[in-house]
């Protein structure tokens, strides 16, 4: 499937900036799923300072604001022809190794909540069929809705508040399927919805590692494996990792944020 997509990010900020460093890993690679056909990256009110790979294989970019700015417009735009394979990535690895996706981060601990979600894994005939159940019991226990949680909310803090978006659904899933024995990380991407082009923000969703099948994806909140609808951006072990847009600003007034988003076939 040929996906198509337009993406931007604008920062408004109510006085001039006098700095501003943002992190963006908004750069899909080639691989199993997908082929990236065409893709730009644009900064407007800064520019791209240099461009590397993290140790997960994240192509990141590094852009700064221009001194004295009151916007700037990260702009994206590209075409990626994707592949469905049930959700299974397969046996693709990187310099991270499988017992780092193993480790909990301070937003993926475990507490007494998501130690009773990953019983659901235990109580399955197979590991597959256990991870499947941990994703639907999931979605039961936290129902999405937005407006309930932040970018800074922890997994267990997102079970305990009953309401969630789809970074915490990722979030939640991993520490549960870590506590179950897996190696488990954080998706972020695009999705196309079968109901609309324009959306409010990216998506996310999970993987973890099975012997002899290696990565599978779950996404906690539509129900499903990902499919040639989804677009992989970023992996990591919890949300800051793989974050499409991170960073940092220094300088008085408020800060408005703005995302525009088209994923269509």
């Amino acid at each position: 499937m040929l996906l198509t997509i337009r993406h931007t990010t604008t920062y408004r900020y109510d006085t001039p900036v006098s700095y501003a460093l943002q992190k963006l890993r908004l750069r899909p690679a080639s691989g199993p799923l997908q082929e990236v056909v065409t893709w730009d990256v644009e900064v407007s009110g800064g520019r791209i300072e240099a461009g590397y790979r993290d140790h997960y294989g994240n192509h990141v970019d590094l852009t700064s604001a221009a001194p004295g700015t009151q916007e700037m417009v990260i702009s994206v735009a590209g075409q990626v022809e994707t592949r469905g394979a049930a959700g299974i990535l397969g046996e693709v690895y990187g310099r991270a190794p499988l017992w780092h996706f193993r480790e909990p981060t301070p937003l993926t601990r475990p507490g007494q909540r998501i130690e009773a979600l990953s019983e659901a894994v235990a109580g399955a005939a197979a590991p597959l069929e256990g991870l499947h159940a941990l994703s639907a019991r999931i979605l039961g226990e936290v129902t999405y809705a937005t407006d309930h949680t932040a970018s800074e909310t922890a997994a267990e803090e997102a079970v305990e508040i009953g309401h969630g978006v789809c970074q915490d659904h990722a979030n939640i899933f991993v520490a549960a399927a870590r506590l179950a024995g897996f190696p488990a990380r954080y998706v972020s991407g695009y999705l196309m919805m079968n109901d609309r082009i324009d959306q409010d923000a990216s998506h996310a969703w999970a993987e973890a590692h099975l012997d002899g099948l290696g990565w599978v994806g779950f996404d906690v909140s539509n129900g499903v494996s990902p499919d040639e609808r989804y677009v992989r951006l970023a992996i990591g072990r919890d949300a800051h990792d793989a974050a499409p847009v991170s960073g940092l600003r220094m300088g008085a007034g408020d800060e408005t944020l703005i995302v525009s988003l088209q994923v269509q076939q």
